[in-house]
C-alpha cells in the first residue's frame, strides 16, 4: 500500500497488525488518529483533569512509597480513570484528550521516583548530623529542575526511539497503557474490550489477594523447603520466582529474546557470583545469607555493568546525538521548516529546545550556587557533573524502559552519587555540607533519568495512537511543576508527622540505601570500586560477544524472583506464536496474548494501589497456612494463571 493511500483511510478502532512488529520494506505505520487531521487533544477538560490526577497520584505515590515502601506505576491507573470518565461523560472523540490526560498525570510517578529515592536520605542522616537542615525550596527545585532536564534532553531522541526503532523494542508499559486507551475506541461489548477487561480483573484480583491476604506465596523459593535451606547454607544457591500476574504479563510483552538475556544476567549473579562469594569469600561474606550478599555486594557489579552499558550505548548512538545537534543547527540557520511535517511527527522546534536547555542549565547552576553550595567554583563542578551524566544517561534510561519496562534509575543514581561524591571530595566538598550537596544534586539526576524513562513511554503511546508530540511535550512541563510541588510538600509533611528514623519511622528503602553509601564517602570511608569495575569490564566483554549488555546487567541488578517470571512470560509468547503452521494464525495468537498480558499488567497496577491503601489502613492479612503450604498453593495457582494465558491466547483465530 502506498504511503498516500494509508492516510486516506477512515480512522480504525483498534491498533493495526504492524503496531508491535518491525515494518517491512516500503511498509508504513498508520496510527488510529489520522496523521494529517487535527483532533481535540489539549482542552480545558484534558489539562485540568491531567493536573488533578498528577496532584492526587503524586501525593498518593509519595505517601505510600515512603510509608509502606511500595512504589506503584501511575500511568496505567490514570489511563483507566481517563477512559472511564470519558465514557461516563460521553465525550466525543476522547482518544486525543485521554492521551494528554495520561501524559500530564504520569508526571506524578516519575517525579515521585526521582524524589523519594534520594531526598529523604537528607532527613535520615539529619538524625545523626543535626546541622543538616534541608528546605522545601531545595527539595522542590531539585525535583522540578531534574524533571525539566529529563524532558528537554529526551525530546531530540524521540524520533529515534519511537519511530525509527518501531517494532525493535517491546515497550511493555506503553503497550499495556495503549491497549487501555484503545479500549475506549471500541464498543464496550466488543471482543477486544471484553478480553482486556476480563484479563484486567483476573490479574488485578489475583495480585490483590496474594498481596493483601497472603493465601499463597508471593515469591516461590527453594528457601521454603528444608533441602533448599540446606543447599543455600552449603552453596548459597537459591531459586526463586514471583507469582504475580502483572510480572508474568510483562514477560510476555518483553518476549523470549530479551527476557532470556535478562534472566541470564540474573542467574550469573545468583548461581555463580553469590555462591563463589558465599563459599570462598571472607569470613564476613561466608556468614551472610544469599539475599544479603546480593544487596550489599553482588548487585553492585550490576550497577557497574549498567553504567558501562550506558556508556557503550552512548558511543553507539553518537550519530543520533550528532544528528539531533545538526538539526538544531540547521533550524538556527533557517534551513529546516516544521510546517510541512505531519502533525503526528511534529515536535517542539529544535531551536526552542536548545534555548530552553540553556535556560534550564543556567537555572540549575544558579540553584547549586545560591541554594546548595554557596561557592561558585564548586557549583560549576557540580553543574558539569549533573549536565554530563543527566544528558548521557538519558538514552540509557529510555533504553531500559523500552526493553523491560523497568528503569534502573536507583542503580544509575547510586553510581552517579558515588562518582559525583568522589569528585566533590577532591574539590573540597565534604562533611555534612557535602552530604546535602550530594543528595540534592543526586535528586536532580535521579529525577532527570526517571523523567526521560517515563517520557519515552508517553511518546510511544502517542506514536501508536497518533497524537501530536509537540502538545505532549509542552504540557509535560506543567505536569512536572505541579508534581514537584506536591511531592516536596508531602515529603516535608511526612517527615514532620512520622520522621525517617527511629521507631515507627517511614520505610524509604531506596533513600536508606543512598544514605548508607554516601555517608562513608563524605565522612571518610571505603567505596567498593573493584565491584563496579568488575561490572564495567563484564559489560565490555558482553558487548564484544554481541550480547545486549544493558539487558544482561539489568538482570544482574533486578532481584532473581522478578526476572524468573519474565522468562516464563517470554517462553509463553514464543509458544503461542509458533505452534501453528499458518503464520496468520500465529500472529493472531501472539496479538491476543499481548492484549491479555496488557490486561494482567493494567489490573495488577490498579489493584496494587488498592493493596497499598489496604496495608496503609492497618490491615495486615495473616495467612491461615504455613510457609510450605503457601508455596504449594502458590505453585498450583501460578500454574493455573500460566495455563489461562496460554489457553486464551491460543483461542485467537486469524482475521
Amino acid at each position: 500500500m502506498e504511503k498516500e493511500d494509508i492516510y486516506m483511510e477512515a480512522d480504525p478502532i483498534q491498533l493495526p497488525d504492524n503496531a508491535f512488529r518491525e515494518l517491512g520494506e516500503d511498509e508504513h505505520y498508520r496510527p488510529i488518529m489520522h496523521p494529517a487531521h487535527d483532533y481535540r487533544e489539549v482542552t480545558p477538560y484534558s489539562v485540568s483533569l491531567g493536573l488533578i490526577l498528577a496532584i492526587i497520584f503524586s501525593a498518593a505515590a509519595a505517601y505510600l512509597g515512603l510509608r509502606v515502601g511500595q512504589v506503584f506505576e501511575a500511568a496505567i491507573p490514570i489511563a483507566i480513570i481517563a477512559v472511564g470518565l470519558s465514557g461516563a461523560l460521553k465525550k466525543k472523540d476522547p482518544l486525543g484528550q485521554n492521551v494528554i490526560i495520561q501524559s500530564i498525570g504520569a508526571c506524578s510517578g516519575v517525579i515521585v521516583a526521582g524524589a523519594i529515592f534520594t531526598l529523604p536520605a537528607i532527613y535520615i542522616l539529619q538524625a545523626k548530623y543535626p546541622e543538616i537542615v534541608p528546605s522545601f525550596l531545595q527539595i522542590f527545585l531539585s525535583s522540578l529542575l531534574g524533571g525539566v532536564l529529563g524532558i528537554l534532553f529526551f525530546i531530540p531522541f524521540r524520533k529515534y526511539f519511537v519511530k525509527d526503532m518501531h517494532g525493535k523494542y517491546p515497550f511493555p508499559e506503553a503497550t499495556a497503557t495503549t491497549q487501555v486507551l484503545v479500549s475506549a475506541q471500541a464498543k464496550s461489548g466488543s471482543g477486544q474490550a471484553k478480553t482486556l477487561v476480563i484479563a484486567s480483573l483476573i490479574g488485578g484480583i489475583y495480585d490483590y489477594v496474594v498481596a493483601t491476604f497472603g493465601l499463597w506465596a508471593e515469591n516461590l523459593s527453594t528457601l521454603a523447603t528444608s533441602w533448599g535451606t540446606t543447599l543455600a547454607e552449603k552453596t548459597r544457591l537459591v531459586v526463586s520466582c514471583n507469582t504475580g500476574a502483572a510480572v508474568l504479563g510483562l514477560g510476555y510483552i518483553v518476549g523470549l529474546k530479551y527476557s532470556f538475556v535478562i534472566f541470564a544476567g540474573s542467574i550469573f549473579v545468583w548461581w555463580i557470583i553469590i555462591p563463589l562469594m558465599g563459599t570462598y569469600g571472607s569470613p564476613e561474606l561466608t556468614a551472610m545469607a544469599p539475599t544479603a550478599i546480593f544487596s550489599d555486594y553482588a548487585r553492585l557489579i550490576g550497577i557497574g555493568g549498567i553504567a558501562m552499558a550506558g556508556i557503550i550505548g552512548i558511543i553507539k548512538s553518537w550519530s543520533i546525538i550528532v544528528q539531533a545537534a545538526g538539526l538544531a543547527g540547521r533550524e538556527f540557520r533557517g534551513g529546516v521548516s516544521t510546517k510541512a511535517t505531519l502533525r503526528w511527527q511534529r515536535d517542539i522546534s529544535m531551536k526552542h529546545i536548545v534555548f530552553f536547555i540553556v535556560l534550564a542549565l543556567l537555572a540549575v547552576l544558579g540553584f547549586f550556587w545560591a541554594g546548595v553550595l554557596h561557592n561558585f567554583w564548586q557549583a560549576i563542578v557540580a553543574w558539569v557533573v549533573v549536565t554530563v551524566i543527566a544528558f548521557l544517561f538519558t538514552t540509557v534510561a529510555a533504553n531500559a524502559i523500552a526493553i523491560v519496562g523497568t528503569n534502573p534509575v536507583s542503580g544509575m543514581t547510586l553510581m552517579t552519587l558515588i562518582v559525583a561524591s568522589a569528585i566533590f571530595v577532591a574539590v573540597g566538598i565534604s562533611g555534612t555540607s557535602g552530604i546535602v550537596a550530594s543528595m540534592i544534586i543526586g535528586g536532580v539526576v535521579c529525577t532527570a533519568l526517571s523523567m526521560a524513562g517515563g517520557f519515552v513511554t508517553d511518546l510511544k503511546i502517542g506514536y501508536w495512537l497518533g497524537s501530536t508530540p509537540a502538545k505532549q511535550e509542552r504540557w509535560k512541563f506543567l505536569g512536572t511543576l505541579v508534581s514537584a510541588a506536591t511531592v516536596g510538600g508531602v515529603i516535608l509533611l511526612l517527615n514532620d508527622v512520622y520522621g525517617f528514623s527511629g521507631p515507627n519511622a517511614l520505610v524509604a528503602p531506596q533513600a536508606n540505601a543512598m544514605a548508607k553509601v554516601i555517608e562513608p564517602i563524605m565522612m571518610g570511608g571505603d567505596t567498593p570500586w573493584i565491584l563496579y569495575m568488575t561490572g564495567a569490564i563484564l559489560a565490555l566483554i558482553l558487548n564484544w560477544l554481541g550480547v545486549p549488555a544493558l539487558a544482561f546487567c539489568l538482570g544482574m541488578f533486578i532481584p532473581l524472583q522478578l526476572n524468573t517470571p519474565l522468562l516464563v512470560g517470554g517462553a509463553i509468547a514464543w509458544l503461542v506464536s509458533t505452534r501453528s503452521k499458518d503464520s496468520a494464525t500465529n500472529d493472531a495468537r501472539r496479538d491476543r496474548g499481548t492484549l491479555i498480558s496488557s490486561g494482567l499488567i493494567a489490573g495488577g497496577a490498579l489493584f496494587g494501589v488498592f493493596a497499598a491503601l489496604t496495608r496503609f489502613a492497618g490491615y495486615e492479612g495473616t495467612s491461615p497456612f504455613n510457609e510450605l503450604t503457601q508455596q504449594i498453593i502458590g505453585v498450583g495457582v501460578y500454574a493455573a494463571l500460566i495455563l489461562y494465558l496460554i489457553w486464551d491466547s491460543m483461542r485467537a483465530k486469524k482475521a
